[in-house]
């Protein structure tokens, strides 16, 4: 089986006086802006680290919830925020760590099977192996 998804981006003008509107196929987001300050300098927008941020949060957590259930648990809730770290490096800019910051409600999970699942979660999500070129940590708090 295969699924096609598809995300695109329109640009106008250039890096710091240019627009940029996103889309996703979904119409999640719909021309949704970005730019150079929402990026750089904290303006309202997105930007394409918080994108990356919010699929990978959503596909570990969905990881997770598939890897509880083999377990024979459920989770009542869990919340994950990934980080995304952007620096200036010798060639211009990388995405350098992204860090996952995982808090649940997982009754029958002691931390310590919890925190276990979860890194199983975080190398089998399809989304940390696409970003395996750099160090994805996590961060697992039980309650």
């Amino acid at each position: 089986m295969q699924i096609n998804r598809t995300g695109s981006a329109q640009w106008s003008g250039g890096l710091k006086d240019g627009k940029g509107r996103i889309s996703t196929q979904s119409g999640a987001l719909k021309e949704y802006p970005y730019g150079f300050a929402s990026r750089f300098e904290g303006v309202q927008g997105t930007n394409p680290e918080e994108l990356i941020g919010a699929a990978h949060a959503g596909c570990f957590t969905m990881a997770l919830s598939l890897i509880l259930s083999e377990a024979g648990l459920t989770a009542e809730r869990m919340e994950t925020t990934a980080r995304v770290t952007l620096e200036s490096v010798e060639n211009g800019f990388a995405i350098t760590a992204i860090h996952l910051s995982l808090t649940g409600n997982v009754p029958g999970a002691d931390q310590e099977k919890f925190t276990e699942l979860a890194n199983k979660a975080k190398a089998g999500c399809p989304v940390s192996k696409a970003l395996s070129a750099v160090p994805i940590t996590l961060e697992v708090k039980l309650g």
